[in-house]
């Protein structure tokens, strides 16, 4: 596996992770270190890796479940640092109420001896352009 799939597939590994609210599984891809950066859509920024990791805990702990689907994905790497840009596709459930949004992001990896490890996570919301009247009919 070239570098570029190697990449893609770590950045597949974080949105199977938060899918499946996997607090492991984000422990085992990021990197644990002071500096790194986390912004969850409409959050303020979370600097070290004890605070993402307490964002993502309180995340999974609220969310029934959810489905977030990475599109129009370009990824890029630069010697040791990884950068995947995409649209995330989200779909979630708390309690009853079942949301849906589209939002920007970006997510930078640094190349370890045990593979790429994210730094920095960056979701800014998207605006939504609906192109038919809701029907009430989640599908």
């Amino acid at each position: 596996m070239g570098e570029v799939e190697e990449l893609r597939d770590a950045n597949e590994r974080f949105y199977r992770a938060l899918e499946e609210l996997d607090l492991d599984g984000m422990e085992r891809l990021w990197l644990h270190e002071p500096w790194v950066r986390c912004i969850h859509p409409g959050w303020d920024v979370l600097v070290g890796w004890e605070r993402v990791r307490e964002s993502l805990a309180q995340i999974f702990a609220s969310t029934h479940w959810m489905r977030v689907t990475p599109t129009d994905c370009g990824v890029q790497v630069f010697g040791q640092v990884g950068m995947v840009a995409c649209a995330e596709n989200i779909t979630a459930s708390r309690d009853s109420d079942v949301g849906v949004a589209v939002a920007q992001a970006t997510n930078l990896f640094r190349r370890t001896p045990e593979g790429w490890r994210m730094f920095h996570h960056h979701a800014s919301p998207a605006p939504v352009r609906v192109t038919q009247p809701f029907s009430g009919t989640v599908q």
